[in-house]
């Protein structure tokens, strides 16, 4: 793999807000993770509007250049060459993300990025290090068990059941995912999650495919639209506005969650909206007709 050029780690850094180039130490690590999660959203609207991006290295790095974003491959996946282009030791792994209702899992449908550093003792310590979540978690997490709160976020690193030797990162209890569980292995390079990637952006079964989400994180809480639901966490609070109008819509996503479209002409932009719209109006509709239990 290679590495960024100066102008390109300046650029990158400029994107995410970060002025100066650092030493790679821990205290840098913090900062260039929380201001990657609070300035490039996680989203799946390139699936949802049938134009997806390629997960290459250098595909993911001109999305992020170019004021873009994307998913779990782009971000992970473009973050872990800025850091290792900054003089980090990044290592990749294989993940799964564990929705409600389902089980833990390790199927490669997330990528998952570590960080070693040497501390003041010469040990080497391992973070857990993932802005491709959307809504967690702010920080890196030490690879250590244990319970961490960030603003109204509580995490938990534990032992995973079921990759040997693995490790389990618990969501907050609020959040819309359980958890995701990593496999110790390293993974060379993006290979092997490529055909996940295609499948997660072109099968009619992805989940992605008929869902427009877009969520970031900041300091004291989380912002997510999900087709025409914009759902605000502060602190303790989650409030949900049904948006009705494009205009709304639209400002929603340029001024909390950073993302302007700007791979989209005005008329793919009217036909977004018209298509999260009818995906809306389905949605209610589903649920008018669910059952009562």
């Amino acid at each position: 793999m290679d590495k960024l050029t100066r102008e390109e780690i300046k650029a990158y850094l400029e994107r995410i807000g970060i002025a100066d180039i650092k030493a790679p130490t821990k205290s840098y690590l913090y900062e260039l993770h929380k201001a990657h999660v609070k300035h490039i959203s996680w989203q799946t609207i390139d699936i949802f509007a049938g134009k997806p991006a390629a997960i290459d290295y250098r595909d993911s790095i001109s999305l992020i250049l170019n004021g873009r974003s994307g998913y779990c491959f782009h971000l992970n996946g473009a973050f872990s060459l800025l850091l290792r282009s900054l003089g980090y030791k990044v290592n990749l792994h294989r993940a799964g993300v564990q929705p409600l209702g389902t089980e833990p899992r390790i199927n490669g449908f997330h990528l998952g990025v570590t960080v070693t550093l040497t501390n003041d003792q010469l040990e080497d310590e391992i973070w857990i290090v993932d802005v491709g979540l959307g809504d967690m978690p702010f920080e890196p997490l030490p690879l250590l068990a244990g319970t961490y709160q960030q603003g109204p976020f509580i995490y938990k690193v534990v032992e995973s059941s079921v990759a040997p030797n693995g490790w389990r990162l618990e969501h907050d209890p609020l959040a819309s995912v359980a958890g995701v569980d990593y496999d110790p292995a390293i993974i060379k390079d993006l290979e092997p999650f490529k055909p996940n990637h295609e499948h997660y952006s072109r099968s009619a079964e992805s989940p992605w495919h008929n869902v427009f989400i877009v969520k970031n994180r900041h300091e004291t809480g989380s912002n997510e639209l999900r087709g025409c639901i914009w759902i605000r966490r502060e602190m303790n609070e989650i409030v949900k506005t049904e948006i009705t109008n494009q205009t709304q819509w639209l400002d929603v996503l340029a001024n909390r969650l950073g993302e302007r479209l700007v791979n989209y002409t005005e008329e793919e932009k009217d036909e977004l909206w018209k298509k999260v719209q009818r995906a809306h109006e389905e949605w209610k509709l589903s649920k008018v007709n669910q059952p009562s239990s």
